[in-house]
């Protein structure tokens, strides 16, 4: 529409009015300033750092069409780039920042820290282990939900740059063997089982392949093209690049191992184990102290497990009633669908329960699936996240049913396919805070969902409860074994049989997560501390609050923060007390 000459002259006016008033108006207040600092640096850096990493902690995210750099120059920009990013965010006076970014602020500059750490000792240079590889790690990615013909595409050049990738992880891990940085040999023998299980398969039978099996909205012209490049890739530049891997591992890097089991043999190995305390546990805490305290937990919960077997009715002592647990048959599922349908029925039993003790629930779902075959024998148990379950079926004589109440509330809902769903849900926060996992509080959480299992009425047999107890005890020996092997010169016998001896694990799982800890130093006492933080919490809020206590505002407080450090989640419970009970969701408390 034209304007005419008297219209036109009232729009000049008002913009003049305009400009007066934006001149007029007050300069940003130096909190918004400093606010708007941090926002700039995290936001920047978290951009770089998932182009750089090729990470697609989102599956919302396309997938990516490169996998990431990890040449001895990219590992260089990484560590200088962090060590920039954290000299710019600690001149940020934290007092000058609004409370909500004080938080952001405290998260952030644990994260960096970490981050410069793990260069500054060239974790990078040790890129596999009992439990986790550079290589396994494609699999996630091959099993994920691909949404777009971009997916496609991208999973296909992402398949064509594995050579590269490869060559530059094996040129790595050769720096490591030359200054003694590698995984223990006994940890690692035997377990090329997912290299193997990629150079024999069929191109159609592969893993990789996975994607194009079921191509929901792609049209058909499309899926026959793809499929073709797909099992082109594979044969023609996967599966040799595997074999070399396989070959690397067997002449050249397990032979090359180290036959020494702590992390003190490491090179300034004292250091290294301290600083993965620090990232495992987000606390200060000496490895003498854990250990101690470990002990401590240990005897208390043996005690509650004695009781527990006597309310049973067995009448023999404690190495018989594992033995009758052992061997009993009733206890163990015949067939893996078993095992599947059992895990099943546990999730939807808590789906009955859920409103009771949660106000704010997570839209997203999750299924349960085997662990797949080539992962399964040296797998744990069971792993979830965001939209799966993971359930262990192989050897089904170590998955004991009484064990799965336990296992299922912790990897399922309320634990991991439950707790980072909400995270990744609270948009109001910054990426790294959403999309970023802490295993103090991550795994914390999860157990203490074991724990609140007996409150919702999970357990319906004194077994189930055992099994529950004995879960415990063994997050409580690994603060035990775990310092004991990488700081008290603990050989890899004596973990193995503290275990046999305090934990009602079967052989096969004890030995798998001795491995395990044997080979990612510090993991495993985060499960034992987080819990430990959340329950003195929640003691701390219920006798400060007494009857104005609600469990449902106190769960959605915790579960509000996403993935932080174990002090930001005392402040938080601090917080809560201080706001008399109020939850960050009063419309469903």
């Amino acid at each position: 529409m034209r304007h005419s000459r008297s219209g036109l002259a009232v729009l000049l006016v008002m913009a003049a009015a305009g400009l007066a008033a934006c001149s007029r108006e007050s300069p940003q207040s130096p909190q918004q300033a400093a606010d708007a600092q941090l926002r700039a640096i995290y936001t920047a850096e978290w951009r770089w750092r998932t182009e750089q990493l090729a990470q697609e902690e989102d599956n919302t995210r396309p997938v990516a069409d490169h996998l990431p750099k990890v040449d001895p120059a990219s590992q260089q920009l990484r560590l200088e780039r962090w060590q920039d990013t954290l000299k710019r965010v600690a001149a940020i006076p934290r007092a000058a920042l609004s409370a909500p970014e004080q938080v952001n602020y405290d998260i952030y500059r644990a994260q960096l820290q970490v981050l410069i750490s793990s260069q500054m000792f060239r974790d990078f240079e040790m890129p596999a282990n009992s439990d986790t590889a550079f290589w396994t790690n494609l699999g996630y990615t091959a099993r994920r939900q691909f949404r777009t013909l971009t997916d496609y595409e991208h999973w296909i050049a992402q398949m064509r740059d594995i050579p590269r990738y490869f060559h530059e992880e094996m040129d790595e891990m050769r720096a490591g063997m030359k200054r003694g940085f590698t995984p223990p040999r006994v940890t690692m023998e035997g377990r090329d089982a997912s290299i193997t299980a990629v150079t024999e398969a069929t191109p159609e039978a592969s893993l990789f392949y996975t994607p194009f099996r079921d191509m929901v909205g792609i049209p058909a012209e499309k899926q026959a093209a793809l499929r073709a490049q797909a099992l082109a890739v594979i044969r023609d530049v996967v599966q040799p690049a595997y074999v070399e891997l396989l070959k690397f591992m067997r002449t050249e890097y397990v032979p090359a191992m180290r036959t020494t089991v702590a992390a003190s043999d490491l090179p300034d190995g004292r250091n290294y184990y301290r600083a993965k305390v620090r990232e495992f546990t987000t606390l200060d805490m000496e490895p003498d102290a854990i250990h101690q305290l470990g002990l401590t937990e240990v005897a208390r919960l043996h005690e509650a497990m004695v009781a527990q077997m006597h309310a049973t009715g067995f009448k023999g002592d404690f190495p018989a009633f594992l033995k009758f647990l052992r061997a009993d048959p009733r206890f163990y599922a015949t067939t893996p669908q078993e095992l599947l349908n059992r895990a099943a029925w546990i999730a939807k039993v808590f789906d009955g329960k859920v409103s009771l003790y949660f106000g704010y629930l997570p839209r997203a779902r999750f299924t349960i699936k085997p662990v797949p075959a080539d992962l399964a024998p040296f797998y744990t148990s069971g792993r979830g996240g965001p939209g799966v379950y993971l359930l262990n079926t192989y050897d089904l004589p170590s998955r004991p049913l009484y064990n799965l109440t336990a296992l299922t509330l912790h990897e399922s809902a309320p634990g991991h396919a439950f707790q980072i769903p909400i995270a990744m849900e609270h948009k109001e926060y910054p990426d790294f805070r959403r999309l970023s996992y802490l295993s103090a509080y991550g795994e914390g959480w999860a157990l203490y969902c074991e724990r609140l299992g007996d409150e919702m009425g999970m357990y319906e047999t004194p077994y189930d409860r055992f099994g529950m107890l004995g879960y415990q005890i063994w997050r409580a020996a690994r603060l035990v074994v775990d310092t004991g092997i990488h700081s008290q010169g603990w050989t890899r016998d004596q973990a193995l049989d503290y275990f046999r001896q305090n934990t009602a694990l079967p052989e096969h799982e004890i030995e798998t997560e001795i491995d395990r800890y044997i080979t990612w130093p510090g993991q495993a006492l985060s499960y034992y501390l987080g819990e430990r933080t959340i329950l003195e919490g929640r003691a701390k809020a219920e006798k400060a609050l007494g009857e104005r206590f609600n469990i449902r505002a106190f769960h959605d407080a915790i579960l509000q923060l996403g993935s932080e450090p174990l002090p930001v989640v005392t402040e938080r419970i601090d917080r809560f007390i201080a706001e008399g009970g109020k939850g960050p969701y009063p419309d469903m408390e």
